[in-house]
């Protein structure tokens, strides 16, 4: 209840504070109106997910306008581009999108994140949205992360102490299960006076996206709703000029050049043409895509929206005019560009020296050799969906659970966060891919639960599109998709070690626990008859690569593509 209370407190004070800035401003002198508009710079970056060093990978690069590609990334980069930003302008405010951490790189996680919350502290973020991974380890952690103080069971491990955030994290759509806010719905700064808000919210699916546990005593609302409460909230206090930042997953054609924008194939577009036209700009976040795209709001004026790909590879910039005398934004008058944080430039040297620690301290475990290559495990899908990454993970929680009787296993996309390059692969490698330390259940499930959990990869959307999440399978499973047919009936002759898999068959499934309690949509997990604990999923892939050194990439035909979607 102490949290409570903090919270609700926090926005009333927020709020009282608003009142009297209002009743400070009214009636200042005519001449303000006739002064030239405040210009004002927005940054924002998002998904950084904890990366103190340069991604690998394909998320080592980005492409640019040109469609070349460039390595970009890591923390030292990101705050000189982010100083180098700032300098070109009289004033600037610096947003994060969310996803600062969880499914972090090991410098960062193995001690608990504080190492990426004091890089967000010395860059000078002044609001953060919360992402869904922030909540990964629970709203208690979460709180520790903003408030400070050391971990309870491992204590400070980076430091001596730790003090938290020195911004605010928001979520206008997170509440108590009673329904009061879990944390700030907004902030507002302040620029020769004016008030400039931001908005932030998070996915109203949050609780099928984060680990068992993570959700615990939280609802998340819809993001619309809670937009335009809050936005109206903001106007009624004099507050004119608004940013939303959103984090919510996009899809983008990605052969487009990355400021080509096609309206119709952004799942993000349902809310953001939507959002009060009192937001201005909208900077949006988890798809870990970059564009920089104008689109009307409901009233008809033009409204940037952007994303800056992910692990801080770009700084999103957004260039605006703010009336003196009205406050508000002058749409007419805004210019964007994505940044792309290339390692053209000289490192910021103190944030060097905070990342050169935290990888120091991290490396011996981090650089301790697993296995050999003979060639990259990559994310990189087929036609079918199948990557040679996924079907090698799934193959090593496979066996991993052959000892509790499991004869398939299915392991989600959305779970490998890097790939695995080169010769000699490290603990440190192998953790950027499975960051999460999600525990291996064993499941019995029916054949035709079995059924419905390929049919759920296929999931409709309220605007008639359907959101596809292929899991990959292991060796044992083989099925034919059919992405023509009737959402629901897409899958046939699914096959268990070559035998056909009867309705009324019993089969023992292994999963990681995200997937087990439904995560992702794969609801139809939820009913298995049986559970076993299996181990950890990471333990899993270890001891696969190990054993199988050097280790060559799995064929990926588990899936026979028939039809055309």
């Amino acid at each position: 209840m102490r949290h409570r209370v903090a919270v609700r407190s926090a926005v009333v004070a927020a709020a009282v504070s608003l009142t009297l800035a209002t009743s400070v401003t009214v009636g200042l002198p005519d001449v303000q109106a006739q002064e030239p508009p405040v210009s004002l710079r927005f940054l924002a970056f998002n998904d950084l997910h904890g990366s103190l060093t340069p991604p690998l990978g394909v998320r080592s690069e980005v492409k640019q306008a040109d469609g070349s590609r460039v390595s970009a990334g890591g923390a030292a980069y990101l705050a000189a581009y982010v100083d180098q930003l700032r300098g070109q302008s009289p004033h600037s405010l610096l947003y994060s999108v969310g996803d600062n951490w969880g499914s972090s790189a090991l410098e960062s996680a193995a001690f608990h994140d504080e190492p990426t919350v004091q890089l967000l502290n010395r860059m000078g973020v002044d609001a953060s949205a919360i992402g869904n991974h922030e909540l990964d380890e629970g709203y208690a952690e979460f709180l520790r992360l903003q408030r400070g103080g050391c971990h309870p069971m491992d204590g400070c491990r980076f430091d001596d102490t730790f003090e938290g955030a020195n911004f605010p994290l928001l979520a206008a759509n997170l509440q108590f299960e009673d329904g009061a806010p879990a944390t700030l719905p907004f902030a507002v700064n302040y620029v020769e006076g004016i008030p400039i808000g931001v908005i932030a919210t998070m996915p109203a699916d949050t609780a099928h996206m984060v680990t068992s546990g993570g959700a615990d005593g939280l609802r998340f609302t819809d993001e619309l709703a809670a937009v335009n409460r809050t936005a109206d909230l903001l106007d009624f206090f004099g507050v004119r000029a608004v940013a939303l930042l959103m984090h919510r997953e996009t899809e983008v054609d990605q052969d487009n050049r990355p400021d080509e924008c096609d309206v119709e194939s952004r799942r993000t577009h349902d809310v953001a043409l939507r959002a009060s036209p009192k937001v201005d700009v909208i900077f949006t976040a988890d798809g870990h895509q970059q564009y920089n795209c104008t689109f009307p709001d409901p009233a008809g004026n033009p409204r940037v929206l952007m994303q800056g790909a992910s692990h801080g590879r770009i700084v999103s910039v957004v260039d605006v005019a703010i009336d003196r005398a009205t406050r508000d934004l002058l749409r007419d008058r805004t210019s964007s560009f994505n940044q792309v944080v290339t390692h053209g430039i000289p490192p910021d040297p103190d944030t060097r020296l905070l990342v050169d620690r935290a990888g120091e301290r991290a490396g011996e475990v981090s650089r301790t050799w697993v296995a050999s290559l003979q060639h990259d495990l990559t994310r990189e899908t087929t036609a079918s969906g199948e990557s040679p990454l996924g079907n090698a993970v799934a193959d090593a929680q496979l066996a991993a659970g052959t000892a509790f009787g499991a004869q398939v296993a299915l392991t989600n996309p959305g779970g490998l966060r890097a790939d695995l390059v080169g010769d000699a692969v490290t603990y440190g490698q192998v953790y950027a891919v499975q960051p999460f330390g999600n525990s291996l259940e064993v499941l019995t499930l029916p054949g035709a639960t079995l059924r419905s959990v390929l049919e759920q990869q296929f999931q409709p959307r309220g605007d008639g599109s359907v959101t596809e999440r292929i899991l990959s399978p292991s060796s044992s499973l083989t099925y034919t998709m059919d992405r023509s047919a009737t959402v629901g009936d897409r899958i046939s002759d699914i096959r268990v070690n070559g035998e056909p898999v009867s309705p009324e068959g019993v089969y023992r499934v292994a999963v990681n626990r995200f997937l087990a309690d439904g995560g992702d949509g794969f609801d139809a997990f939820r009913t298995h008859t049986e559970a076993v604990h299996a181990g950890c999923d990471l333990d899993a892939f270890i001891t696969y690569l190990g054993a199988g050194s050097p280790v060559s990439p799995p064929r990926t035909d588990r899936i026979a593509v028939v039809g055309r979607p």
